[in-house]
Formats: structure tokens, C-alpha cells, sequence
């Protein structure tokens, strides 16, 4: 009879034991993997929604700027060495390390026209890229295509404009194919067209006014792609908007940090429930481990065979542990998450670092109780019977 067997046969007659030391490492163990499953299950749901929330990157021409103020006095300021963005520069953004990390670049023309003796904003767009950049757009009639505008809700307001209607910009006749409904930004005030339109009407042939960049950066500094594309373009003026991307890495952080430290207190909880059990176990089996110890067996027999049963308690606490943290996640994400439709895939390195924590903790935790069976007095032990 080997030491294996000895263990195994030693789980199987001590079944309520050995079943309280897996249900301990069971919950421990699934517990934490169901919050890192939810986490990051839940972080790529909020990672994708906060995508949605448009531009975090500008772009636009370099000026150099002296701002005329003394004594808390404003007189303006004076611009010179101003810079022209050209479509055409906008082709080595492609070529960037992290192009690939850019939902949408929409390069956009502004210029003031006047309609009905009124001075508003013209501005040309790319309409399919906006659909990305500006997820929050909803509007009544059509999208505009060639020589078609697209009206703010408050410049729709002030102007009196209706779809079908025509406005007259720059000597040409302009039809109104939409209105947008209120966005609360700065779109409420302006006129849309698309960006060809916008640059002959504003006599801006190739030329840009400004670039909005929806960039995902969650596997990216912000602050390289930012970095990046400045040197691709010299001549401009990158930015991230900041507020975007603080509060996105923000929210981020804290969820992972909540899920991490929840994941300690689980953890010390399970390696004491297998520390408190192992121990009561090895005080109830004092006389068997006097018999062993009279027969022969030296102390690292008897550890080996504690150790052992801790090891197979372990496995089968990773494997069951990780199964029931995949239903418990499903279920979670079911019941507090915004998007019940979440895809949790079944991921095979959190699968073997369920395996591999459930054995440190089990066995770690048994260490003790090890040592104290194996420097048992077999005089002492054997008195037990």
C-alpha cells in the first residue's frame, strides 16, 4: 500500500471532513473567480459603452498665440505662423505604431455664412465617421448627402427652418434634408453639410478646420497616442480631451481595485477554513498517526500523506470551483449588470489559475497541520487508542 493510497482511502472514510474542506475552497476559490470573470466582463461592457461617448482626441492647426493682457486687463490677443490642415495630411495618421487603436477620424470644415441676415456656423462633416463620434445624434428627416443640411435643433429654432426647406448660402440654393434633435453640446447652434459642401461653400478647397479622433486606448496611454500622431503631423495641434479619458481610466481603475481587494478577504477566509478543518482532522486521527509512526513510517511519511489529501481536496476544489464561477457569473451579470447579454467566454488561463490557486491555498494552509501530525510523540499517540 503506497502513501497515495493511504490518503485517498483516508478521504474516503473521512467523506463530511473532506467535503467541508472542498466546499470551503469551492467558495473561496469561486468566489474569486467569479469576480475577476465579472470584472472583466463587465470592464469590457463599460470600456465599449464609454467608447460610445465620442471624440477623446483633437486635432487642430498649429498658431502661435500672445495673449495682450496686463494688470487683469483683456485686449485680445495677436495669432501668427498659422499652420493650414489639409485633408491630405491626414493620410500619415495611417501609418501610426497604434493606428489601429482609431475607432474614427472625422476631419471637419467650420466657417460662418450668413442665412436670413443672420450669422451661424457652417460645418462640413464626414457622416458615416460621425456616426462614431457622435453616437447621441438623433434625427428628423434624412441624413443630408451632396448639397444637403443637416440643421441644429437651435439653429433650426432661430433661423425658422423646416425639412424642405431651401436656404440660400454663399449665392447657392441649399435644401434642408434634417433637423437634429437637441443635444445639449454646441451641434444645437451649428449647420451641418457634408465636408466637400462645406469646403466650396466656405472657399476651403482640401483644407480642414479641425480633426476629432475617437481613439481606443484601453490597451494604449492616451498620452502616446497623442504623442503619436503629433509627430505624424507637425504642423498641428494635438490634444486629448481630458475629462473623456480621466474619467474613463478612472472608473476603470476603482472597479479593479474594488474586485481585487474583495478577492484577498475571499481568499484569507478559504485558507482559513482549510486550516481550522486539517487541524481538527489531524487531532481526530492522533491514534492512526501513532499506529503509522510505530510501524515505521518516519515524519515526512506522515506529512506526505496530509499534504497529499489537501492536494486532491485542492484539484477537484480548482475544477469545480472555476465550473461554478461561470454559472455564478452568468447569473451575476444577469442581475446587476446593465447589458444581461454579456458574453463571458470560457478562458482557459483564469481556468488553470483557478487550479493553481486553489492548490497554494489548500496546501499552504496545510502545512501546519502537517508538521503538527508529523512531530506527534508516537508514545502520546498511541495512548489515544
Amino acid at each position: 500500500m503506497t502513501l497515495n493510497t493511504i490518503a485517498i482511502q483516508n478521504l474516503l472514510r473521512r467523506k463530511g471532513k473532506a467535503m467541508l474542506i472542498l466546499v470551503g475552497l469551492v467558495l473561496g476559490i469561486g468566489t474569486v473567480i467569479t469576480v475577476i470573470s465579472f470584472s472583466d466582463a463587465v470592464t469590457g461592457d463599460i470600456n465599449h459603452k464609454l467608447e460610445k461617448y465620442g471624440a477623446n482626441i483633437l486635432i487642430v492647426p498649429r498658431t502661435e498665440n500672445l495673449s495682450l493682457s496686463y494688470g487683469g486687463i483683456q485686449m485680445g490677443g495677436i495669432s501668427f505662423d498659422m499652420q493650414e490642415l489639409r485633408e491630405t495630411d491626414l493620410e500619415a495618421v495611417k501609418h501610426i505604431k497604434n493606428y489601429r487603436n482609431i475607432a474614427a477620424m472625422g476631419p471637419m470644415a467650420l466657417g460662418a455664412v450668413r442665412v436670413n441676415d443672420r450669422p451661424v456656423m457652417l460645418a462640413g462633416v464626414d457622416f458615416e465617421e460621425a456616426r462614431i463620434l457622435k453616437p447621441w445624434w438623433k434625427m428628423e428627416g434624412r441624413q443630408p448627402e451632396a448639397n444637403a443640411i443637416l440643421a441644429g435643433a437651435e439653429a433650426a429654432r432661430v433661423l425658422n427652418i423646416a425639412v424642405g426647406d431651401t436656404l440660400e448660402i454663399a449665392g447657392n440654393a441649399v435644401p434642408v434634408s434634417g433637423l437634429l434633435k437637441p443635444t445639449g453640446s454646441q451641434d444645437d447652434q451649428l449647420l451641418f453639410v457634408t465636408l466637400p459642401t462645406a469646403q466650396a461653400l466656405l472657399g476651403m478647397p482640401g483644407q480642414v478646420s479641425m480633426v476629432e479622433v475617437a481613439a481606443l486606448c484601453t490597451a494604449c496611454p492616451i498620452e502616446e497616442m497623442v504623442q503619436q500622431i503629433s509627430d505624424a503631423l507637425p504642423g498641428a495641434k494635438v490634444m486629448a480631451i481630458q475629462q473623456v479619458v480621466k474619467g474613463r481610466m478612472e472608473t476603470l481603475a476603482q472597479f479593479k481595485k474594488l474586485s481585487f481587494g474583495v478577492s484577498v478577504i475571499i481568499i484569507l477566509i478559504g485558507s482559513l477554513v482549510v486550516l481550522v478543518t486539517m487541524t481538527g482532522s489531524v487531532r481526530e486521527r492522533k491514534a492512526e498517526i501513532g499506529v503509522f509512526r510505530a510501524i515505521g513510517f518516519r515524519q515526512r511519511h506522515v506529512m506526505r500523506i496530509i499534504l497529499m489529501e489537501a492536494t486532491l481536496i485542492s484539484i477537484g476544489a480548482g475544477v469545480v470551483g472555476y465550473l461554478a464561477s461561470m454559472g455564478a457569473t452568468r447569473l451575476a451579470l444577469m442581475l446587476f449588470a446593465d447589458n444581461p447579454h454579456v458574453v463571458v467566454p470560457w478562458n482557459m488561463a483564469l481556468a488553470a489559475g483557478a487550479l493553481g490557486m486553489s492548490l497554494v491555498v489548500g496546501v499552504t494552509a496545510s502545512i501546519y497541520p502537517a508538521l503538527t501530525a508529523a512531530r506527534m510523540d508516537p508514545n502520546d499517540a498511541l495512548r489515544a487508542l
